[in-house]
């Protein structure tokens, strides 16, 4: 049985009344969904910027294009528009790195000059793009971008479950290894 924010109980899991939920109550209903962990870089008009994030999917394999939801009041939202980015996944050891560009800074991350766009040093994974459109996302921004540069290492991912960090281990057997 579940109930719903206002107390409708629901049968089979399907609510028998959809009312607007309370923000902070919708975030942690979204919470519940395990997200890998992300910076987004690029150089802005007069500095380089970084953005944490755990809004990122692939869209189409061809072209290659990668997808990043970034709020509309983060400081570096309206530079980002319609320039090249680096999607940065972090290894689980990382997490420093996640909550540097999150607004608690820690030790200068080390950056390393991409042909597209500047990436980190030493992350999991990592897809540099040119800009290929963005969409209005309500209180986000929707960026697409073409990949041009991509690559990856072994190690466990970070990720994000229930407002904390967790890990997710590298598979046994990667699906490369079956192609």
């Amino acid at each position: 049985m579940t109930v719903s924010r206002k107390g409708a109980v629901a049968e089979g899991g399907i609510p028998r009344r959809i009312d607007v939920p309370e923000i902070h109550h919708f975030r942690g209903s979204l919470g519940r969904f395990a997200t890998g962990v992300a910076i987004v870089t690029f150089d802005g008009a007069t500095k380089r910027h970084g953005i944490t994030v755990n809004s990122f999917t692939s869209v189409s394999m061809d072209p290659p294009l990668v997808l990043v939801s970034i709020a509309r009041d983060t400081k570096a939202h309206d530079e980002l528009a319609d320039r090249p980015f680096t999607v940065n996944i972090l290894g689980a050891e990382q997490q420093a790195l996640a909550l540097h560009f999150a607004g608690r800074p820690g030790p200068e991350p080390l950056f390393v000059e991409g042909e597209t766009a500047p990436r980190l040093a030493r992350v999991l994974a990592y897809f540099s793009c040119t800009p290929w459109a963005a969409y209005d996302g309500g209180d986000h921004t929707l960026y697409l971008g073409e990949v041009r540069d991509f690559d990856y290492r072994t190690g466990d991912a970070l990720a994000f479950a229930n407002s904390s960090f967790t890990t997710i281990p590298e598979s046994q057997l990667g699906v490369e290894e079956l192609l």
